[in-house]
């Protein structure tokens, strides 16, 4: 917690900063919490245990419960340890739980960095593309055609929608290559639907607290998935995803395959069977039926997050760009 309280400051988040110092000094008032901690079997960071601890108390915030952390998060009062103890030992039990479950964000922000791209790829093959998500959550980047961007001063996307996306972008813009969009599914193994109050809040939750603009655009968001109802089904990624890639491609079409924030939680081996996955069916692309893989996801020493692309018939991998974990800022490096 006081390591990733370090990443939350420099990304511009104090006060979820100032939560998970405070949760690591009074971890001991929760038992059944610090046993999560200490008992987990694997890589505690990247399983993003301390932010599903944060998200675990946002969630009891903005339920008011107790109501003294939600006068905390309303910046009401300053008493960090005071309002985050009395949560700790009041709800153990429900911060334990929350706990189990993989963190959910479905970032829109990330859509950015999915869209450019989406633009090289364009620029590349000149076809329209057929998305396919690994670990899509609600599946709002599965509509990341309706948001409206601003990429480096290049316009895309719908410029009439309410989620507007714009991170500060360094470096050259992506080509300005227009993306056709011609189908989009994604798998998860456990889908969120946007239409289900719970789920919306639970996906609220994991949310800085101190990151209004992306609540907001989350909530947009939202609300374009219950107009246009993104297509997620359930199951195993790997397996869905090798499914999905021995089904024959029409020809003139792109198949992109995209994951942003998934491979942390897979196991060595799952992440093995994904690449041979890709591999092989990038083996049979061809210029009228090509594959791409594009990645939003950590370094294995998570220093950087990066944007990468691999592109079939060849192989051909490179990054495109590093970026903020949430998609704000872009460096872009790419061609």
């Amino acid at each position: 917690m006081r390591r990733q309280a370090q990443v939350a400051r420099t990304i511009g988040s104090p006060v979820v900063a100032a939560v998970l110092e405070s949760g690591a000094r009074q971890l001991a008032r929760a038992p059944l919490t610090a046993a999560v901690f200490a008992r987990w079997p694997g890589d505690r960071a990247a399983a993003a245990l301390a932010m599903r601890f944060n998200a675990a108390l946002h969630a009891l915030a903005r339920r008011d419960t107790p109501a003294r952390l939600g006068a905390l998060y309303r910046g009401e009062h300053r008493d960090v340890d005071g309002a985050i103890g009395e949560a700790l030992a009041a709800h153990d039990a429900f911060i334990a739980e929350w706990m189990q479950h993989t963190p959910q964000t479905n970032e829109v922000g990330r859509a950015a960095a999915i869209l450019a791209a989406l633009k090289v790829v364009r620029a590349r093959f000149d076809l329209p593309v057929e998305l396919l998500e690994i670990g899509a959550s609600a599946g709002l980047n599965l509509n990341l055609h309706r948001y409206a961007y601003d990429l480096g001063g290049v316009a895309a996307g719908d410029p009439a929608s309410p989620v507007r996306i714009a991170p500060d972008w360094r470096g050259p813009p992506p080509p300005d290559a227009a993306v056709e969009l011609v189908a989009a599914r994604g798998v998860d193994l456990a889908p969120l639907d946007a239409a289900d109050a719970a789920t919306c809040e639970r996906l609220m939750a994991f949310v800085f607290v101190d990151q209004s603009a992306r609540s907001r655009r989350l909530e947009s968001a939202l609300a374009l998935a219950r107009r246009w109802p993104p297509r997620v089904e359930r199951g195993d990624a790997v397996a869905w995803l090798g499914d999905r890639l021995v089904e024959p491609a029409p020809p003139g079409r792109c198949r992109a395959i995209v994951h942003s924030m998934v491979t942390q939680y897979l196991g060595a081996p799952a992440r093995a069977e994904l690449d041979a996955v890709i591999a092989a069916a990038g083996a049979a692309a061809t210029r009228e039926r090509p594959l791409v893989r594009i990645g939003f996801e950590w370094t294995a020493d998570r220093a950087a997050v990066l944007l990468t692309l691999t592109s079939f018939p060849g192989g051909e991998a490179q990054v495109l760009a590093e970026c903020h974990p949430y998609g704000a800022a872009i460096t872009w490096l790419g061609r």
